[in-house]
């Protein structure tokens, strides 16, 4: 058996370092979409869902799916992570490429969905045009910095 050449193993330990970042940052994500998750579910057995309009039992539904389709794709990766366990390096490396956009879509989702939650609770405490507003602004926040921050960052570097 051939010994690892000292590149192959720093290789090694950086997607080793890197899928433990990973799964740590899904740890910070995954508990906000299980709660975003939980409060949706509950909403419809509440007395006063029955009478929401249309258009908010539309942005309820998109806000369910889009926070059962995160919670989806950010546990996937330990998933992944289970079904490949010592399974070799590229395998792994690969593993850390697809669970990167696994969690950056979960994230967006994520995102849709409380921006939905906002929408719902502000249309019905303040009417539509203030939660038109409120969600455009969470919306805006999230872009700038989830999307905005990092890629202008990444291009400055």
């Amino acid at each position: 058996m051939a010994e690892e050449s000292d590149d192959e193993q720093v290789d090694k330990e950086r997607v080793d370092r890197e899928l433990i970042e990973l799964l740590n940052e899904i740890r910070v994500a995954l508990p906000g979409v299980q709660v975003l998750f939980a409060f949706l579910l509950i909403l419809p057995f509440q007395p006063g869902f029955r009478e929401i309009t249309d258009e908010d039992r539309i942005v309820y539904a998109l806000a369910l799916l889009s926070s059962a389709l995160a919670a989806a794709l950010l546990i996937a990766p330990s998933m992944y992570h289970r079904l490949n366990f010592r399974s070799g390096g590229e395998r792994k490396e690969q593993m850390l490429f697809d669970s990167n956009k696994l969690v950056i879509v979960g994230t967006l989702l994520t995102g849709l969905g409380v921006a939905c939650a906002v929408y719902l609770v502000a249309d019905v405490a303040f009417g539509g045009r203030s939660a038109a507003i409120a969600t455009i602004g969470v919306l805006v926040t999230y872009a700038a910095i989830w999307l905005g921050l990092p890629l202008v960052r990444r291009r400055w570097a």
